[in-house]
């Protein structure tokens, strides 16, 4: 159950894919409700953050103890610099997401709940119907722009990522993709 250079273990696939269909989405939906002020789904993406950062932490352990998969022969040195930049990226900004997530709505009085599940309680302001009273507002603050930019970082990441699978896959048809997807190459 460890990775080849021929073929992937079926954990890292589930995890890969988990990872980044999972990011897409909460960034998708991360950027809708901050563009569009829908103050109904935030619980929900706060919700799917904490779970996220679960399978996240399982990633970033599984990434360490498998080491990162070897590279293509055919891959130019920058390309390899490249891959391994943006495989940093992704792994750092996959994981400052949600910690900044729940720093920010935790320390910003707003609390943290999964689907309801209470697991720090917000604190509401009496005089102010509908805000919140920080416990380290400066903190919460700074998570908020670390959430921010780790977003954008991460969607560059991503678009990188996936381009460069996609020249690996149809320019230089090297099975780099085919065994993200779980099959063998040779």
């Amino acid at each position: 159950m460890s990775d080849a250079k021929t073929k992937l273990s079926c954990v890292t696939v589930a995890l890969h894919w988990a990872v980044g269909l999972t990011m897409i989405i909460m960034l998708t939906v991360g950027w809708y409700m901050a563009e569009f002020e829908e103050h109904w789904l935030y619980p929900i993406h706060k919700s799917v953050g904490m779970i996220a950062f679960v399978v996240i932490l399982a990633r970033v352990i599984w990434r360490i103890k498998q080491g990162w998969p070897e590279a293509a022969s055919n891959y130019k040195a920058w390309e390899h610099t490249l891959s391994k930049i943006i495989h940093w990226a992704l792994i750092i900004g996959t994981v400052m997401m949600p910690v900044s997530g729940m720093l920010m709505s935790g320390l910003g009085g707003y609390g943290l709940s999964i689907f309801g599940l209470e697991l720090l309680a917000a604190t509401p302001n009496p005089e102010e119907a509908g805000k919140m009273i920080p416990i380290n507002g400066p903190i919460a603050g700074t998570a908020h722009e670390i959430h921010e930019i780790a977003g954008y970082v991460i969607m560059v990441s991503v678009l990188l990522h996936v381009s460069g699978a996609l020249k690996h896959h149809f320019m230089d048809k090297d099975g780099t993709l085919k065994r993200m997807l779980g099959k063998r190459i040779d």
